[in-house]
């Protein structure tokens, strides 16, 4: 079987395989236990925020252990339902993942504003410039990458006009991190990301959080994470998602991810030649060097697809995996202009 699914979960990496094997084996204690064995357990937990803050650009401090993107992306709109004023605005963009679509609705209902995108994917960088200049929302959420299309955003840019404006914002990241350089993502005010997106295990994710800033707790129960994560951390999972992050990075140093990028024009060139009448999702834009969204020329058939080609030996999708089993077409899609798909 080749396996072409990474955008829903990666393989896990040796490195990241030999570093939970490694804390499984030699730490057993709970980090907030005031004995030896807890105390090398809080000192593998220091070690790996330590080693992710600096490969974000960011203190320590900053970063949230979590079970995940999805409690990550929860908990910052959990954490400005409390906070905002009930008047204020939260702006996501169109092309969200459901986490943070449907918690954001959940949370703030009509007072969520949609950031429209171009046909090629772009959060529309005109509309927020003007709508910026009339009105100031609480909070604007928008993606580094897509996790259908793969359309890198230009997060740099829209946490600028951010910060020129005094709004807090917020990028999931999940996508991006482990694919191209993470170095100044910690300038963001929130930022997630998921472990099992980039080799490391299911299960175990992260959040940064503005430098010395509060953080209203989505789970309740205990003073872990200085108070903003209730519930015991784990330690091995942990040091797995540092150390399979720390080979992505070393492979980017490397410039490897130019040389996939090549690998995905050559697949795509040869796509279109074999299957006239396909079309690439976003072509004309900078996208991620491992996602090719392609528009079948048999559209109305797209599960056809993925069973031929899983009998064939190749793992696909025909969307983000979080929608599988709806049969609404993709919201990403649509948020395009493209109809049907």
């Amino acid at each position: 079987m080749i396996y072409f699914d990474y955008n829903a979960t990666a393989p896990v990496m040796r490195e990241a395989r030999e570093a939970w094997l490694h804390v499984t084996e030699k730490i057993d204690g709970n980090p907030s236990s005031m004995h030896q064995a807890g105390s090398r357990a809080a000192h593998a937990l220091a070690d790996a925020r330590e080693k992710l803050a600096a490969m974000l650009g960011c203190h320590p401090q900053d970063i949230v252990w979590t079970g995940g993107a999805t409690e990550a992306n929860n908990t910052v709109m959990h954490h400005f339902a409390k906070q905002l004023a009930p008047t204020e605005q939260v702006w996501v963009s169109a092309i969200e993942h459901p986490c943070i679509d449907d918690s954001s609705k959940h949370y703030f209902g009509k007072r969520v504003k949609t950031i429209p995108v171009t046909h090629d994917g772009v959060v529309d960088m005109e509309w927020l410039t003007l709508e910026l200049a009339d009105t100031r929302p609480g909070l604007i959420a928008v993606m580094a990458a897509n996790n259908e299309t793969g359309v890198i955003q230009p997060w740099q840019e829209i946490h600028a006009m951010c910060q020129a404006y005094e709004v807090p914002f917020f990028t999931d990241a999940v996508q991006f991190i482990g694919k191209l350089p993470c170095k100044g993502l910690g300038d963001c005010d929130y930022v997630s990301g998921a472990a099992h997106k980039f080799g490391g295990p299911r299960g175990v994710g992260f959040l940064k959080i503005p430098h010395k800033s509060r953080l209203t707790p989505l789970l309740l129960g205990g003073k872990q994470e200085g108070g903003r994560r209730a519930g015991t951390e784990n330690v091995a999972t942990i040091a797995a998602l540092v150390a399979a992050l720390e080979t992505r990075e070393k492979q980017i140093a490397r410039n490897e991810h130019l040389l996939r990028k090549l690998w995905r024009d050559n697949f795509e060139r040869e796509l279109l030649r074999a299957l006239p009448g396909a079309s690439i999702v976003g072509a004309s834009v900078p996208r991620l060097w491992n996602t090719v969204s392609a528009l079948m020329p048999d559209g109305d058939r797209k599960h056809q697809w993925v069973i031929r080609l899983d009998q064939a030996g190749f793992a696909v999708s025909t969307g983000s995996a979080c929608t599988t089993g709806k049969e609404e077409p993709s919201h990403v899609l649509a948020a395009m202009g493209i109809k049907g798909a």
